[in-house]
This record gives structure tokens, C-alpha cells and sequence, in this order.
């Protein structure tokens, strides 16, 4: 939360020489954030961001007593001046009569007292410095409890005494149903748990720690009034509070937590203020109930774990100087600190070596620890090319742009899916059903699958990536990572799904395909030839099998890759090829060849002849015929007749040789 607060008002806690922008300036750095400082009147607000845990900081006192702290250790000279309360020592004649009873369960501690007052203006201090936070002026018995607020950090109120019937204060909760008019006029109906005073007659007359109601409020014919500090069970405020959308500060603060111990501050400088400012006479004995009182917490700190939280060396001395200007007690004993925590500052945020080492740390300074990582092994670079995932989604979207839909299927396949033999298959030992028996060798199956469960669809595109197994002696089975892929239409063409892959290949930098057609059934089996292959190296080394395209009928071809082979020559690299200033030259060969050599290897052939060699296309193909587009090209120079016309003749010359292909 938010609260704003006069730069006069905080020196009177706080003896600085330091400039408003300068206390703004170390504070931020080191504690709260000053958000930003503006003008009032002759005067400085300043608006200050208080984060959630640090309830203690929401006064004018609190705030001081931290920015002594701060701009002390930022070596300004600081000191907070500790306000002197005391209770005043009260012997009444006749106490007026006062019945205050309540669950234990949702109080922490309850003070009240009854004043005489007399109703009327707040001097302008009080209000410029109320208007200067936020709060509006009404008089000056309301703006006490509103200062005493702003300057404790414990919400207080005020009761008009002689309005409460039995003079008796019961604090309970509340039952379903029951309904309150708020001081403000507002109506609400209670759900059941609420945590209110009624006057021992079943009416509410506070809705405690958020807000009074209209029964029982103070009026301009008040003339007695019982002060009221109530701390009570934070959990039920926060519901009560957010139930019904009832934000008053005092709520705010309350569902925070409030340590009980600074009630006894905010009712004594209550009562100084009524004295002061409302001809305040006290006619009753301080009332003070008690039942949960804060311990002391004992913390044991040594100058090794706080250095090396830190990650600095700081002095102990001076640590013990910190902790002791934010209220601690410190004893030392040699490298060890045994630090108590007060009543005062206890809580949830104080429990625990490293606590007190966050304070340590923010009131030496963030500003003052080295920025510098942490001794580590040096880091492995992430690159989106060694990302399997990348490559996944990559090959998916390309599909997916083809218009192809991803399925996912079952692993497990029945005994007349499973391709290859039983024997080498993966066996589950406790099947589901008959029809998920083994584990499948290949995706393609699951594939036709699905076509089939979908004779209704006239064109299907699917494809799946996903895993095939195979047996691996007593170890557990591999997996291998498959894409395989479905193209189902009337007239299915092989050179599509041909296409297609090449497209694929080519987009993860997979250039160097070869397709040889399947001996065994109509298809191609898809090869990478190797870049380090040499020339009388073994065929079967100078290439890698990739995978295969299968054609079943004139409707349906399928594709299947090892998805592993494909992520380790997958690349990101491009390489930049220049465009040569000398001109290409073109020319059309007819080359004759038998039927049963493939026209890839005619091409492949064609291209390794020579270097100047930079594109060959198949043009025109007619019964034996097969026509190549070559273009011949040099970055050093133009080429000559008589250079590419002995290109041309070792072409001829090899085609003839090893595929007995001649000339048209």
C-alpha cells in the first residue's frame, strides 16, 4: 500500500540535515520506495510504496526510525528521536460504568479508556497534516484517531460512550444474516463469522478493526467518548473486508498483522491529544486485556553464514551496529551473534537466521554488493540447432502449411499390423486387448489405420511423429523417433509426396537426397549421400538410408523417415553463394537411356562430371528419351565453346559407360 506523509511531521522523529530528495533517495535505495515528492504549501509530501510485510513501516514513526537506520549507515548524520510516551496514572473517583467481554480466540489485545471531551475544530496543523495524507478533516475527536493512525501505525476509534446501551461491549462473531448500517450510511447483511462488538442486546454497534456503525458513532453533542484500540484475528478482517468491499485503511492495516505491542503507543498518545486538542479529561481506568502476548525470539547469526548469504565480507561490527539501530539486542560472542528479537518487532518476518541477514543486506546497501555471478562452470550456449523440440515444431508447421492434419495413434499394434517378424517383436507382458499386443517397428501401419476409419473422406493428408521400437536383448527397447506421413486421392502421384519430402528436407538444410526405387515393391528409398564420401570409397558408406516413400495403389502413398537421422544433419547454417558476373551458358542434352535407369542417377551422374557444372533439370522425358536442362557457369571467367564442349563429351562418354546411354 500507499501512504503519504508530511516532511515537518517526520522530523519530529527524525534529526537530519539530509534534504527531503536525499532521505527520498536513500530510503528507495535501501528500504521503502519513495515514489515521488511534491509540494504542499510551505511544506514536502512524500508518497511512499510500503510492500505487504512490512506493516511496521506504515507511521510516520516507523518511517523515521528506518530512515535514521538508512542514512546513518550512508554515512548522514541521523538519529530518531524516540518519542517519550507514558501512561498517565489514573485514580478516578467513581468509574463509569464499562463491561467489556470477548472471545480470547479473536483478540490479541483490547485497550479502552472513557474521556470527557469537548467537541470542535483541529488546529490546522492536524489537518494540513491529515488533508497532506489523504484524510479528510471532520474534528477533532475523529482526526485524534486519524493521527494517532497515521503516526503509530495502530488503527484506533472512538465510541460515543453515552450512546452505548448497558454501557457493555461484547466482541464475538457475528451470525448469518445479521445486517449493520456502517457510519458512512451503507446497509450490509453478514454471512456468518465476522468479527463485531454489540452492546449485549444482539445489535452491532462496530464492525471491528473496518469500519464504526451509524448507532454508536460520535456527534456534535458527544461529551463522552470511550477510546478504543482494538487488535484482533487479521484472517477474518482480510475475508470481512474483501466480502463486502469495505477498504478503510484501518482494515488495511488490521488484515496486515499489526504487532499488539505498539497499541500501548497509540493509546497513550491518544490520550495526550485528547488532553491537548479536546480539553480531554480521562474519567475511567485504562482498561488493557492481554491474552496474546508476542514472545521474544533468540536467533543465533555467525559472520560466515551471513557473509556468505551476502556474498560479501561485511564486517561484523558493523552488523551488529544495523541490527542494533533497527531495535534489536545483540550479543557477541567472539564470531557468533545472539540476536533477540523484541516483543516489539516480532512476527512471521522474523523468525529465522536468514531474516535477519535480509535486513543486514538492504541497510548496508544493494547498491554497495558487487554485481558479479557466482563462481559456476562455464556455461553450454543454448543454440535453437541442437533444440530437439525446435526441429519438431518446425517439421510439424511445414506439414501443417501443406496442408497435412498431425494424428496421434497408439504405439501398440495387433499381431496383423505388426510388420516384420514375431520374434523380433516387443511384447507387452500385460496387454489391454488383443489389438495392442506389441509394440510397432514402424508408424506407417497406424497410418492406414486411420485412412481406413475414414473411408468417408475422399482426400486425406496425415502424418505422425512419433516412436517405433525394437527389441534390445535384456535392456530395455529403443526407440526411434519416425516421421511418417499419409497422402490419400484419386491418382495419387509419387513425384508429389517426392516433392514434398524434398521441400522438407531442403527447409532443415538436408540438400545432398538421393531417391533409388525400391526392388521389392513399387516405391523409393530416400538416401543422404555423405559430404566426406571419396572417390573408390564402398557405395554403402558414401550414403545413409533416411527412409522410404511406399506406393499401394493408384490412391494411397505413404512416407516414413527416421526423424533421428534427419536431427543429426539438420542445420541452421546457410551458406551465401555469390552470383557470378560472367554470364551462364545453357544447353538441352537428349540423352537415351534404358527404361530401368532411374533419372536421378542419370542427373546425379551428369552434375558430378565437373565443377562448372551449377544446375541440372529434367526438361522433357518421351518412351527411352530423357531431356536435361545443364547449365554450365564460372565465377572466374567465360566459358569458352571449346571448354564446355569437353564437359559435354566426358558426360556422354560416362553415361555411356555405366548406363550404356547415348545421345539422341
Amino acid at each position: 500500500m500507499n501512504i503519504k506523509i508530511l516532511d515537518s511531521w517526520l522530523r519530529e522523529y527524525l534529526k537530519t540535515s539530509a534534504t527531503p530528495k536525499k532521505i527520498a533517495e536513500k530510503l528507495s535505495l535501501r528500504s521503502v520506495s519513495i515514489e515521488r515528492i511534491e509540494n504542499y504549501k510551505d511544506d514536502f509530501v512524500y508518497d511512499i510504496e510500503i510492500t505487504t510485510n512490512r506493516s511496521d513501516l506504515m507511521s510516520v514513526i516507523g518511517i523515521a526510525r528506518e530512515a535514521a537506520t538508512v542514512l546513518q549507515q550512508a554515512g548522514i548524520d541521523a538519529t530518531f528521536a524516540k518519542p517519550e510516551l507514558q501512561l498517565p496514572i489514573i485514580h478516578p473517583k467513581k468509574n463509569p460504568e464499562l463491561t467489556l467481554k470477548f472471545d480470547e480466540k479473536l483478540i490479541n489485545r483490547i485497550c479502552a479508556v472513557v474521556i470527557e471531551i469537548k467537541i470542535g475544530e483541529s488546529p490546522d496543523y492536524v489537518k494540513d497534516r491529515l488533508e497532506a495524507s489523504g484524510i479528510r478533516s471532520l474534528n477533532n475527536v475523529i482526526d485524534i484517531t486519524n493521527y494517532v493512525m497515521r503516526e503509530t501505525g495502530h488503527p484506533t476509534h472512538v465510541f460515543d460512550y453515552d450512546r452505548l446501551v448497558n454501557h457493555t461491549l461484547l466482541i464475538r462473531e457475528s451470525k448469518k444474516g445479521e445486517m449493520i448500517t456502517t457510519l458512512d450510511g451503507k446497509t450490509y447483511t453478514l454471512s456468518g463469522g465476522d468479527i463485531v462488538a454489540d452492546n449485549g442486546k444482539d445489535e452491532i454497534i462496530d464492525l471491528i478493526s473496518i469500519m464504526g456503525t451509524a448507532n454508536s458513532i460520535v456527534t456534535k453533542d458527544t461529551r463522552r467518548i470511550l477510546f478504543f484500540i482494538d487488535n484482533v484475528e487479521p484472517v477474518h478482517i482480510r475475508k470481512t473486508s474483501m466480502e463486502h468491499g469495505i477498504r478503510t485503511e484501518a482494515a488495511i492495516l488490521n488484515e496486515k498483522g499489526i504487532n499488539p505491542e505498539t497499541a500501548t503507543d497509540a493509546l497513550t498518545r491518544g490520550i495526550e491529544l485528547f488532553q491537548t486538542l479536546a480539553n480531554g479529561e480521562i474519567v475511567s481506568e485504562i482498561f488493557d486485556f492481554y491474552p496474546n502476548t508476542p514472545q521474544e525470539t533468540i536467533i543465533t547469526l555467525s559472520e560466515q553464514k551471513i557473509n556468505s548469504l551476502v556474498g560479501i565480507a561485511i564486517p561484523l561490527e558493523k552488523s551488529i551496529a544495523i541490527l542494533s539501530s533497527l531495535g534489536f539486542t545483540v550479543d557477541r560472542q567472539g564470531e557468533m551473534l545472539i540476536v533477540t528479537v523484541p516483543a516489539r518487532k516480532s512476527g512471521n518476518d522474523m523468525l529465522i537466521p536468514e531474516d535477519l541477514i535480509e535486513e543486514i543486506a538492504r541497510v548496508y546497501g544493494y547498491d554497495n554488493i558487487p554485481d558479479t555471478l557466482p563462481a559456476t562452470q562455464i556455461p553450454t550456449y543454448f543454440h535453437l540447432e541442437k533444440n530437439e523440440f525446435y526441429w519438431e515444431d518446425r517439421v510439424k508447421d511445414a506439414l501443417k502449411y501443406w496442408g497435412f492434419t498431425e494424428v496421434y495413434t497408439y504405439p501398440m499394434v495387433s499381431e496383423v499390423m505388426f510388420e516384420g517378424p514375431l520374434e523380433e517383436a516387443v511384447t507387452i507382458q500385460n496387454p489391454l486387448s488383443d489389438d495392442m499386443v506389441f509394440m510397432r517397428r514402424t508408424v506407417v501401419p497406424s497410418l492406414l489405420r486411420v485412412a481406413k476409419d475414414n473411408q468417408e473422406h475422399e482426400a486425406i493428408k496425415i502424418f505422425e511423429l512419433a516412436n517405433s521400437y525394437e527389441t534390445n536383448g535384456k535392456e530395455l527397447p529403443k526407440q526411434n523417433l519416425k516421421l511418417a506421413g499419409l497422402v490419400k486421392k484419386q491418382n495419387a502421384s509419387f513425384l508429389e509426396v517426392k516433392g514434398i519430402i524434398e521441400q522438407l528436407l531442403a527447409d532443415v538444410e538436408i540438400k545432398n537426397v538421393i531417391f533409388k526405387q525400391l526392388t521389392d515393391r513399387y516405391g523409393a528409398t530416400i538416401l543422404i549421400s555423405s559430404p566426406f564420401a571419396r572417390e573408390g570409397q564402398d557405395e554403402s558408406k558414401k550414403t545413409y538410408e533416411l527412409g522410404t516413400i511406399e506406393i499401394f495403389d493408384n490412391t494411397i502413398i505413404t512416407f516414413e523417415l527416421n526423424f533421428g537421422r534427419i536431427l543429426k544433419h539438420a542445420t541452421l547454417k546457410k551458406i551465401y553463394t555469390p552470383v557470378s558476373k560472367y554470364p551462364p551458358v545453357v544447353e538441352d542434352l537428349a540423352i537415351i537411356a534404358p527404361a530401368e535407369v532411374q533419372t536421378g542417377e542419370l542427373m546425379e551422374e551428369i552434375k558430378k562430371q565437373n565443377t562448372l557444372i551449377c544446375e541440372v533439370s529434367l526438361l522433357d522425358k518421351y518412351q527411352e528419351t530423357r531431356t536435361f536442362h545443364i547449365v554450365y557457369q564460372s565465377y572466374d571467367k567465360n566459358l569458352s565453346d571449346k571448354e564446355v564442349g569437353e564437359i559435354r563429351e566426358k558426360i556422354l562418354e560416362t553415361l555411356k559407360k555405366k548406363y550404356n546411354a547415348r545421345l539422341k
